[in-house]
């Protein structure tokens, strides 16, 4: 039994549909008293984070809708908000050396595993500058004076902790100005696009990534997080 902490973007199509179903698991021994795995310390650490779990699997159902799969089980849990467990099973960072050995011959998430500092950030920093621009600009700085072969394992804790923090519609709004400038289909369109409503233009940018045009922004944890939080 295992929940992620890490983006959702970085499992494979087996990884992402099996947290998907074994999160339900857990919601239903959470809720309906059911015994298995009651005191698996997966089930354990999300008992009480209601609100967390049902978010996770927005985010779940966000990065399968992405992938073109329809989620028709919504997750009803609402207690302690913004609250998430103060504890993980493995460190996120121990998370992607996981998934790499999992991983090894066998077909990757849709964002590839981070070899380094430079492709964690590359992959995370739109998610950041929705939640807060002044750490954007600090930590793409402390990456930019780190070398490829540095640890990189309290950036990858810090980005996982981080992207549980809601980001604000002004933060969001911001993000995706910014996305859509990778995106020509969007640029083009200048100064309308600031009147776009954050899921349509959320939206443009997904299936621009999808057609090809923007692969940049296709391997980025913003490209499926943000929907859960608009």
């Amino acid at each position: 039994m295992r929940v992620w902490d890490i983006s959702p973007g970085y499992l494979n199509r087996q990884s992402l549909l099996g947290e998907h179903r074994e999160l339900h698991g857990i919601v239903a021994i959470l809720t309906q008293g059911k015994k298995g795995y009651a005191r698996h310390p997966e089930t354990m650490r999300w008992s009480g984070f209601g609100w967390a779990l049902k978010q996770r699997h927005r985010l779940l159902a966000a990065e399968m809708a992405l992938r073109g799969y329809t989620d028709r089980s919504a997750v009803l849990t609402r207690s302690r908000k913004d609250q998430w467990p103060d504890v993980y099973i493995d460190t996120p960072f121990r998370q992607f050396q996981i998934l790499a050995v999992k991983y090894k011959d066998k077909e990757p998430g849709r964002i590839p595993l981070p070899d380094s500092a430079q492709a964690l950030w590359r992959q995370h920093k739109y998610s950041v500058l929705a939640r807060n621009p002044d750490l954007y600009a600090s930590i793409g700085r402390q990456v930019a004076r780190t070398k490829p072969s540095d640890d990189f394992s309290t950036l990858a804790d810090q980005l996982a902790e981080l992207l549980r923090i809601r980001p604000s519609d002004g933060g969001i709004r911001n993000a995706l100005q910014h996305m859509a400038g990778y995106v020509n289909t969007a640029a083009e369109k200048g100064s309308k696009v600031n009147a776009w409503p954050p899921l349509k233009l959320l939206q443009a940018i997904q299936q621009c990534t999808q057609d090809g045009k923007a692969p940049y922004l296709f391997q980025s944890t913003a490209l499926s997080e943000l929907r859960a939080w608009i």
